[in-house]
């Protein structure tokens, strides 16, 4: 078999392997390492030493290193902690009941309520499960208390909660932006009418699908109904500080007066602050923070340091000039790789999570970009829209796998299926909006930092 044969191979036995459920970041390193060691193979195996001669270890070595020593994953632990505070000081609880409350008189406000709290802790953690997982011990209950469809309500949690791959300060624009090597500064900027375009989408449709089926989200009792005096005081005590300390983070990171890591930071801190101000701050709950902290992050640098060593073997065989050729042959127009790209991420979205396909799939076409004339901070936001599916396109969709797991009996994973299926076409809808109209992703980035320059 000749080198590129042998990338392809490579690439067809790591999808294999993950299907049959092995761990991915260990499967990328095992099959970086194993061959990485025959990409590698120099021969004259004469002593025991000599086995472990080969190029592919110091590799290895060298990929850990890096991931380590590279200042903008720190954001990543920092924004991570961040959401982890705020969600174990309860002040998501409070925003979600007072949210309710104040969207009483709008069809489906328990589901409204929902989808708002789900923007706001996307914006404060960038942590899919935790916003999924969270938002279904405390969102579904409440809904099926108040007689909600249950499949109509997992669909709102599921899809809410895939937000925070989008609305930044997203750890996935973090990460696209180190394997891209863009400004994260201005993919954060690029994200940001997107992803609120994509959030009041899921409103609308709510709104909508309710009014023209009433049945699927009874209107909250009058008896239920607090004075409006409390339930502004309420909303004004828990909206309004978590929206401050939001839009400082974020406000500093695209007013260029901070770095992500800094503004991270920044936002860690407002974290504690406001848990003691809301008198929920307690030893066992930072540690816990703590602990859930370096757990998430010691999984996405496994998983950087596995993709940078399979990518790595995966290019000096071949593989990436193979499929290169391959689509440059085709004489496609824009429109169309874009198209076929977007096809193949969704695709992927059904065995593989985002962090896999970022890593090892979109370094592919991001050198074919310039030969199509595509901006790559446009492509990007149509890559993050995209990725919204691989965690809501069955039978893969991990959201779901995520609601299910905190259910347990209350809901059938086929209903959750079900229930999400209608956020897929929002999503793609997005896409061709974004598509149509690429200055909702390019118009804040061009005005903050002036236009792009390749």
């Amino acid at each position: 078999m000749t080198d590129p044969q042998v990338a392809i191979l490579m690439l067809c036995m790591f999808i294999f392997m993950v299907l049959l459920g092995f761990p991915i970041a260990f499967t990328l390193l095992a099959m970086g390492v194993g061959f990485g060691y025959y990409a590698y193979y120099q021969g004259g195996i004469e002593t025991v030493a000599d086995i472990f001669d080969n190029n592919i270890f110091y590799l290895l070595n060298q990929n850990t290193y890096s991931v380590m020593e590279n200042d903008t994953l720190v954001a990543i632990l920092l924004f991570l902690f961040m959401g982890y505070v705020v969600e174990r000081a309860n002040i998501v609880n409070r925003l979600f009941h007072s949210l309710q409350m104040a969207a009483r008189n709008l069809p489906g406000s328990m589901a409204i309520a929902a989808l708002v709290t789900c923007a706001v802790f996307s914006t404060a953690s960038g942590i899919v499960g935790a916003v999924v997982t969270l938002m279904g011990l405390l969102a579904f209950p409440a809904m099926a208390a108040a007689n909600y469809n249950k499949q109509f309500a997992s669909g709102v949690i599921c899809a809410g909660g895939t937000l925070g791959i989008l609305i930044p300060p997203s750890i996935m624009l973090i990460v696209y932006a180190a394997i891209a090597e863009l400004s994260p500064l201005r993919l954060y900027a690029a994200a940001m009418f997107p992803g609120l375009l994509l959030a009041g989408l899921y409103i609308v449709y709510v709104i909508i699908r309710v009014f023209m089926q009433p049945k699927l989200a009874p209107k909250p009792r009058a008896e239920d109904v607090p004075p409006a005096a409390k339930i502004y005081f309420d909303l004004l005590i828990s909206f309004v500080p978590l929206t401050l300390l939001i839009a400082a983070v974020l406000g500093s990171i695209l007013g260029g007066l901070a770095t992500p890591a800094e503004a991270a930071a920044m936002g860690a801190l407002g974290g504690l602050f406001l848990a003691v101000i809301y008198r929920s701050l307690t030893w066992t709950k930072v540690k816990e923070s703590v602990f859930l902290t370096a757990k998430s992050t010691a999984m996405v640098c496994w998983l950087f340091i596995g993709s940078w060593t399979f990518a790595s073997v995966f290019s000096y065989l071949g593989g990436h000039d193979v499929i290169e050729h391959f689509v440059l042959s085709m004489n496609l127009e824009p429109w169309q790789f874009l198209v076929m790209v977007q096809l193949i991420i969704f695709l992927l979205g059904w065995p593989l999570e985002w962090s896999e396909i970022l890593i090892i799939f979109v370094p592919i076409f991001l050198p074919m970009l310039d030969n199509f004339g595509i901006n790559p901070y446009f492509f990007a936001m149509l890559v993050a829209l995209n990725l919204q599916t691989s965690f809501l396109t069955p039978p893969m969709a991990m959201s779901a796998y995520y609601l299910k797991g905190v259910l347990k009996d209350q809901i059938e994973l086929i209903e959750i299926f079900k229930g999400i299926l209608p956020y897929l076409g929002i999503v793609t809808f997005s896409m061709v909006l974004l598509y149509q109209f690429p200055d909702l992703a390019l118009w804040l980035p061009d005005y903050l930092f002036g236009p792009y320059i390749p």
